[in-house]
């Protein structure tokens, strides 16, 4: 006997259980994306397996090395960019280049990657998301 695909009841009842948060806010903050409360995080990157506050799954979350491609657009793109005003405007030697650049990278960076993975895995969350799957 062939069972009928199972859905995810627990999401389902969330939004009659819990206020809608904004994706926006709570990843950016690394908070649950259910109560908004509880903490996403345990360390600098690494996903808690639940929220101590509401008791969400983090199971779902995957976000991959999706914030790191965006990081690495937009933290390549300002950097560039002023390197290169800077080069024009001042032909500084290139130590001047590497003191000014190389630490602005990683502050940058780093300081991007965790709000950025919150972001993506509270936007997981908003809409469902899972691995793709054919749909017989």
């Amino acid at each position: 006997m062939t069972q009928p695909p199972r859905t995810d009841q627990s999401r389902q009842g969330d939004r009659a259980q819990y206020p809608q948060q904004n994706p926006l806010r709570t990843g950016l903050r690394g908070r649950c994306p259910r109560c908004g409360q509880g903490r996403l995080f345990d360390g600098f990157l690494t996903v808690r397996p639940q929220c101590g506050n509401c008791g969400l799954a983090f199971d779902f979350a995957d976000s991959g090395d999706g914030p790191a491609v965006f990081i690495i657009m937009l933290v390549g793109f300002v950097v560039v960019g002023l390197a290169l005003v800077v080069e024009v405007a001042f032909q500084p030697p290139i130590w001047l280049h590497m003191a000014l650049w190389l630490p602005l990278t990683l502050v940058l960076g780093l300081g991007m990657l965790r709000p950025l993975k919150g972001l993506m895995i509270a936007q997981q969350y908003r809409h469902s998301a899972k691995e793709g799957c054919l749909d017989d």
